[in-house]
């Protein structure tokens, strides 16, 4: 097990289970894990074999997790470290299809002498038997495992559906053979070619269930085993779990990135496509950022590690995408239900069958037939692959593009929004505004400027980096009192002066008349500028100016907003500033509907306003004052530059701070829906359609169990489907 997220009291956890065949096997393992004290939550998806359980800190133990489900039947182990995790999932896939290669190719060369009598070769009977057996009870034996477990349990699965088929056309077979009717047609054939269509049919299944992590296991494989280290002046080579922060890695050129960190000296093109999406390599040097990961081009990087282990990006990544599809889409449930009945549902249609063509149409061997052909061909197996695996390919293809799905929910939700708010700075702004111009009243502009620096000395506010940048060189005087006003400005005390900083509502509220300047402001404003008033406020309330800020837009936000209204969705500017200013900025980017001038706190009101008035609407931000809209909107999407408590209550992340990819979500959204519609329809369609065709005779068992092995492939292969959807920031749409 492994323990990937904590918050509160409460922990979260992926375990592997072993043994699961179909959607009531799903079901069980649930069952018996929600009945251990501690879990909250536990859904197991079919599709990743895991199962993700929320429980309180504390009260939540690995180990009587482990036994739970070994008790329901089935197996699962504790999984410990990073790499060596990787290293585990990695070969028990390998070793789970090297399994069902040996057991599938072993059954065909058994089976393939029983069809010869298709082209007129007469097989003796004692050699049918001789043939079929091992096919049945030990290349088979899985399935009465499977089934054992099940009846020990009081519930049904796949596994119980195909021995119940395949022993009773194995033991009528035998019962004729013995009872001296070896000259009548026998149907060791048909059980044993029955069983080689599973396996082969679960071959393919792994095959393709395996292309649904390609997303997970390439980005595992982005992480290096070893790296270079600086330890007492020397150069030597360590494992990745032995780095911890602090350490000087020395990263060559064309070498994986091992750590997350600060770069110490040097200057490469670092590639980060397979984390964020972005196709072009970014320049980095002394004091950038670096992403472990990344592949680095032709310079030589020293490194200072900053995270390691599950606490860098790349791990924390591969937990939320593997988290995401352990998880459940609420469409899932609805079918969880449907599945539950299903294998008692075919009983009784095979039972009917039997009895109808025995007693009514007096005829045994057709009755045995339909019995059996009723069995094999219903498959619970597709219906529980059908949501999952769709949703896997779906959270894989949209990671590969730099969309973080965190919560399969959202992803659901996400096409059926008709309205997407966007935050204006950092979102379709760049968030990094510069001074452009200043206006004085009595005062120079290098000591506005100044005062105003002073003022904000240590504000992490983007407005305030700007000023800060515009002053540097400048004599700043001492900063002595300090208070916000959220969603209007600040007030402070320099050098014993008293000044108010902010827009037109905070200067009002403090007596300030701003009629001097109130023409030129406009203008700015009109310009898209955003401008901040700087009074003072003793001995009387004074205006002295008014510095005016330009935050650029971003080079992708028009085509992103004209990508969603393609889309049919209605976009909407949602920020503080004063209605000009946004006004302007809407303008140029084709956004017919601003609401400006709204205080943080008030954003989740207005989402909740356009919730109110029927609407389905997504919320675009990156700030921690855009959280609470985040999480008030119908799907939060947070921009991946942003704040880290934007990114935790938002169920997309956007890992580049690309307008683009706000589209992109909504359209990998809709295509991973409508993929899993149609595999619902498919694995609902072999269902409501092969087991009546069967039940009144006009399916012999070999063709049944071909089509429940298809039944699965073509499920999954359909969702494979989902691969070749390509994001338009990619292309530059």
């Amino acid at each position: 097990m492994e323990v990937t997220e904590a918050f509160d009291d409460r922990t979260h956890a992926i375990i592997p289970i072993e043994g699961m065949t179909c959607a009531t096997c799903a079901g069980r393992v649930e069952k018996a894990l929600l009945a251990e004290p501690g879990v909250i939550r536990a859904e197991v998806n079919l599709a990743s074999e895991n199962a993700t359980v929320e429980g309180v800190a504390g009260l939540l133990r690995p180990a009587d997790l482990i036994v739970a489900v070994r008790r329901a039947g089935y197996d699962a182990d504790l999984r410990t470290g990073d790499v060596e995790r990787d290293r585990q999932i990695l070969a028990a896939e390998e070793k789970r299809l090297k399994q069902e290669t040996w057991r599938m190719l072993g059954a065909a060369v058994l089976s393939a002498p029983l069809l010869l009598p298709m082209v007129g070769v007469e097989v003796p009977a004692w050699l049918q038997l001789t043939l079929a057996t091992p096919v049945q009870f030990i290349l088979g034996a899985r399935f009465y495992v499977g089934a054992w477990k099940a009846l020990r349990a009081r519930t049904g699965n796949m596994d119980l559906l195909v021995v119940l088929g395949t022993s009773t056309a194995y033991f009528y077979s035998l019962y004729m053979l013995f009872a001296g009717h070896a000259g009548e047609h026998l149907y060791f054939e048909a059980a044993a070619v029955v069983v080689t269509l599973i396996l082969v049919g679960k071959w393919l299944e792994v095959r393709a269930k395996r292309a649904t992590t390609s997303a997970i296991r390439a980005l595992m494989a982005l992480r290096p085993e070893n790296a270079r280290v600086i330890r007492d002046d020397a150069e030597i080579e360590v494992p990745i779990a032995a780095i911890s922060p602090g350490d000087i890695v020395v990263v060559r050129p064309g070498e994986k990135l091992p750590v997350d960190g600060v770069v110490l000296e040097g200057h490469s093109e670092v590639d980060e496509s397979l984390l964020t999406g972005e196709s072009q390599s970014l320049s980095k040097q002394a004091g950038d950022l670096v992403v472990g990961g990344s592949v680095n081009g032709s310079g030589l990087l020293r490194i200072k590690t900053t995270l390691v282990g599950e606490q860098s990006t790349l791990s924390r990544i591969i937990a939320l995408v593997e988290n995401a599809q352990g998880k459940k889409a609420p469409v899932q449930r609805l079918v969880d239900r449907v599945a539950a009945a299903f294998v008692p549902i075919v009983i009784v249609v095979a039972s009917a069958a039997f009895f109808g063509w025995w007693l009514i149409a007096g005829d045994l061997n057709s009755g045995i037939v339909a019995a059996v052909a009723v069995m094999v061909i219903a498959c619970p197996c597709s219906l529980g692959l059908a949501t999952p695996t769709a949703l896997m390919v779906g959270t894989g293809a949209a990671a590969k593009a730099g969309i973080l799905i965190r919560d399969p929910e959202a992803l659901e939700l996400a096409h059926k929004l008709d309205t997407v708010v966007l935050d204006k700075t950092g979102t379709v702004t760049e968030g990094k505004p510069a001074v452009t111009e200043m206006l004085t009243t009595g005062i120079s502009e290098s000591e506005l400027l100044a005062l105003t620096a002073a003022a904000q000395t240590g504000s992490e506010h983007p407005l305030a980096h700007a000023v800060m940048t515009k002053a540097e060189g400048l004599k700043l005087g001492r900063l002595e009192d300090f208070q916000s006003h959220p969603g209007m400005g600040l007030t402070a005390c320099v050098a014993g002066r008293q000044i108010a900083i902010g827009n037109r509502r905070l200067l009002a509220e403090k007596g300030v008349r701003t009629e001097y300047l109130e023409a030129q402001v406009a203008a700015l404003e009109e310009r898209g500028r955003t401008v901040m008033w700087v009074a003072a406020l003793e001995p009387q309330p004074l205006l002295l100016g008014a510095i005016a800020v330009a935050d650029p837009i971003r080079a992708s936000a028009k085509a992103a907003v004209q990508n969603l209204q393609r889309l049919g969705l209605e976009t909407i500017m949602l920020t503080g500033d004063h209605e000009r200013t946004a006004a302007a900025v809407a303008a140029e980017l084709g956004i017919e509907r601003v609401i400006a001038s709204v205080l943080p706190g008030q954003k989740a009101e207005v989402v909740r306003r356009l919730q109110a008035e029927g609407r389905t609407v997504g919320m675009v931000g990156d700030g921690v004052n855009d959280a609470p809209a985040l999480a008030a909107a119908n799907v939060g999407i947070a921009m991946g530059g942003g704040s880290d408590v934007a990114m935790q209550t938002a169920g997309i992340t956007l890992m580049r701070s690309d307008p683009l990819l706000v589209g992109d979500a909504i359209t990998v959204s809709r295509a991973t829906r409508n993929k899993i519609r149609q595999c619902l329809f498919w694995a609902f369609f072999y269902n409501v359609i092969g087991m009546p065709l069967a039940a009144f005779g006009l399916l012999n068992p070999m063709i049944s169990g071909a089509a429940m092995a298809l039944s699965s492939v073509s499920v999954v292969s359909n969702a494979l489907l989902l691969r070749h959807w390509r994001p338009a920031a990619k292309e530059g749409v």
